[in-house]
């Protein structure tokens, strides 16, 4: 199977300035779907301009015994089926400091490594500068704090730009780890972000753990996110949490314990702040050729 099998190219109708790739998929590594809605959420901005780039086609990637589609009738009357989608959307927004290019999909079953050609093709013809790929995970942390937002990345002079720390996990993975382990391969920029989302509130929402992401990729981006638009849904689930758990003295208890652990380890969190921004563009600014714009 080639990438033109299953990459639909709708191209770009403006040229983008300086795009960077940034990737979240339904599945395995989006707990909460934290990493998804701060997708969805960019996708959502007012002040953004969005296109429709390329499309991956769901058919060769999928068991729709697990994934299926739905079945939908239209306003005349008319069945229609809705198969999984898979996006490339570019956004522009002029008070960004560069533009996006965001991908919101769901990780496939099958072919993976024709999966990762895709994002590599549409890497190149955007000529997009750096990959991210975000993610979630369920972790030993308290909802009663902000989650950190930690990463990693292959390449040395992004890790020490970006606070990042060098891969060193071992073990089962998922598309995030194929494509960062691909790019690193091409010796293309790649960097990691995950967020973690408390294990003890099992599939419940956590719009903290959405919000960390987006705060911590507006620092490094310097593109604007509005991730306060969530504050009003983090105190709302903050209370449904904080009431869950005074239901439960053992729980108050190891909450409790869960705090004092993530207070002792916050010391050694990655930097934030507009200087990972100033980083990063450096970093980007020396790999690029002498003669370009």
């Amino acid at each position: 199977m080639q990438v033109t099998d299953v990459l639909q190219w709708f191209g770009v109708e403006r040229p983008l300035r300086r795009p960077v790739l940034v990737t979240a998929m339904g599945g395995w590594f989006d707990v909460a779907r934290a990493a998804t809605n701060a997708i969805d959420h960019l996708l959502e901005l007012e002040d953004a301009d969005s296109e429709l780039v390329a499309a991956i086609d769901p058919d060769p990637f999928y068991d729709f015994t697990q994934i299926r589609p739905e079945q939908r009738i239209d306003v005349d009357g008319e069945r229609e089926i809705v198969w999984p989608e898979n996006e490339f959307i570019a956004i522009s927004n002029e008070r960004a400091a560069r533009d996006l290019v965001v991908f919101s999909g769901i990780e496939p079953h099958l072919n993976w490594r024709t999966w990762a050609e895709c994002m590599l093709v549409v890497f190149r013809r955007l000529d997009c500068e750096a990959l991210v790929t975000i993610g979630a995970s369920a972790e030993a942390i308290p909802h009663t704090r902000l989650p950190q937002v930690v990463g990693s990345s292959a390449d040395p002079r992004l890790a020490r730009a970006l606070g990042l720390s060098r891969p060193t996990y071992q073990g089962i993975t998922g598309l995030a780890g194929v494509l960062q382990e691909q790019f690193e391969r091409e010796e293309l920029p790649a960097v990691s972000l995950r967020v973690g989302v408390p294990h003890y509130l099992g599939n419940a929402e956590h719009p903290q753990s959405t919000a960390a992401l987006l705060r911590h990729l507006e620092h490094v981006l310097a593109i604007p996110t509005q991730h306060q638009s969530f504050d009003s849904e983090i105190a709302r689930w903050r209370s449904l949490h904080d009431d869950a758990v005074a239901e439960d003295r053992n729980a108050q208890l190891f909450v409790k314990s869960l705090e004092v652990d993530f207070d002792r380890r916050a010391e050694a969190s990655m930097p934030t702040g507009d200087d990972l921004a100033a980083d990063f563009q450096r970093y980007l600014d020396e790999r690029r050729p002498d003669d370009a714009g």
